[in-house]
């Protein structure tokens, strides 16, 4: 390097966001592959998310396979260097249904040794997998007190992305990422019969993304009892002591101390990693607490519709029991998250400019309900979870959802039952009275039981990006 040459430095920015206008869709691609599976409304993605340096995103989809979804490589930024990237395989199939998976905190395509993922499946010890081609490279048993392979609800890395957390009943097994087998297991509650500690299956786990801060969350699919709560606060230094329980209380009596609702997904704010945000199942508000203050109750609630009063102490709730996922861009600053419509909403974290005044006067709870200031439709069914772009203002979107059309197993035929009538009644005038016991037979109705299952279908199976930039044209449906 010639020493009169000033080196060129540059710090990084997050992407920045236009919430001025309607994004722009700039791609729509289906999970189906091949005239096989083109027609197939059982395929859909249920889990959408980036490579940790954009290059690519992985969903997770309904038939048990991971898929690389068709997306525009221009518009993420890795078609200006003239090195060839590998070859992906579209499709990596998996032995049983996938129960949730993560990135290597700091893979990427450019580096094969890094570009790996870890995924839990039904069945089988958790998998350190090549997103290349999908070729096993580690293993994590996680075995019970009968011998049976358990595969964990939640798995996140450390923030060092030198530990592995898997959470499952009532216990969190820990894992050394360099060295597979059996882990160390840190139990949630002191037994089965106890009321103390987390109690459930560990449904959720987040890591705060503070270096300096050990601690991480945990949530539970068992709804909070009267005298604890399902998300709770532990450090790594600490073990299987929690460090704190987070509330949900209102003013009102018996109320209780948690949120009564299982939890679906925890994140804390990358900007403040003292801000923890959690979803829970059939609920459509997303809770937010702040570490440093009073954990008993939310400092933010971010919903949809308007606050109503509660009626005994329940808020609305939605209908489907799917996890309909949140995620928060990398400057801290929106929330976006789908709904069961297919409706798309982006809730600004840093300002309270669409808190509702007024609604909440028959509600004695004080923690102030926000509204998004831009909803917008996305799909045609429910939006499972939506991801920002790690370094330009994208937004990727996933939807599909079972149905079950009942329509084309219907048995009954009014014509068949009509001409059977009527020639009972013809028969009926010619037998004679000792024969009523064979008349009632033949009158009798005749059942028959279709065996045919029900086969589930998606509506919409579409994987949609949404560009946030500034000049994107209005393309979309905005509400």
């Amino acid at each position: 390097m010639d020493p009169n040459t000033t080196p060129v430095t540059g710090t990084w920015s997050p992407p920045v966001y236009n919430m001025t206008a309607s994004p722009k869709l700039l791609s729509s691609s289906r999970v189906q592959e091949g005239r096989s599976e083109a027609n197939d409304p059982s395929i859909f993605p249920r889990l959408a998310r980036w490579c940790p340096d954009g290059s690519v995103a992985l969903a997770q989809c309904e038939d048990g396979t991971f898929r690389y979804p068709e997306l525009p490589t221009e518009l993420l930024g890795i078609s200006v260097d003239a090195t060839p990237l590998p070859l992906l395989s579209r499709r990596l199939t998996q032995s049983s249904p996938i129960l949730d998976y993560t990135w290597y905190p700091s893979a990427t395509i450019r580096d094969p040794a890094s570009f790996c993922f870890v995924a839990s499946v039904r069945e089988c010890p958790v998998k350190l997998l090549d997103a290349f081609d999908g070729r096993l490279r580690a293993s994590y048993r996680i075995v019970d007190h009968r011998e049976r392979q358990i595969a964990p609800h939640s798995v996140a890395f450390n923030t060092g992305a030198n530990r592995l957390y898997c959470g499952f009943e009532d216990a969190i097994e820990v894992f050394d990422i360099h060295r597979p087998g059996e882990g160390m297991r840190l139990h949630t509650s002191p037994s089965k019969k106890s009321r103390d500690g987390l109690k459930g299956i560990i449904s959720a786990l987040a890591f705060t993304p503070d270096m300096s801060s050990d601690l991480y969350a945990a949530g539970s699919f068992s709804p909070s009892a009267p005298s604890s709560s399902n998300v709770a606060i532990f450090s790594e230094s600490n073990g299987e002591v929690p460090v704190m329980f987070l509330g949900a209380e209102g003013q009102q009596a018996g109320a209780g101390y948690g949120v009564r609702a299982s939890v679906s997904q925890l994140m804390f704010n990358p900007a403040r990693p003292y801000l923890l945000y959690a979803s829970f199942r059939r609920m459509e508000p997303i809770y937010c607490w702040d570490l440093r203050g009073d954990i008993t109750r939310p400092v933010d609630i971010y919903t949809t519709h308007f606050p109503t009063a509660p009626v005994d102490g329940k808020v609305r709730r939605t209908s489907t029991n799917q996890r309909l996922r949140f995620d928060i861009d990398y400057g801290g600053k929106w929330l976006a998250v789908g709904g069961e419509d297919g409706g798309i909403s982006v809730f600004d974290l840093t300002a309270r400019t669409g808190t509702v005044e007024g609604e909440n006067d028959s509600y004695t709870d004080s923690t102030p309900r926000n509204m998004p200031i831009m909803q917008y439709n996305g799909h045609h069914d429910a939006v499972g979870s939506v991801a920002f772009h790690p370094l330009r203002p994208l937004l990727l979107s996933v939807s599909g959802s079972r149905h079950f059309d009942r329509s084309k197993h219907a048995t009954s035929d009014a014509s068949e039952e009509e001409s059977e009538s009527e020639d009972q009644d013809e028969n009926s005038r010619r037998v004679q009275d000792d024969l009523s016991d064979e008349r009632d037979q033949a009158e009798s109705a005749r059942i028959t039981i279709n065996r045919q299952r029900l086969q589930p279908i998606s509506h919409d199976s579409s994987v949609k990006l949404w560009g946030f930039g500034i000049g994107t044209g209005d393309e979309s449906e905005r509400t």
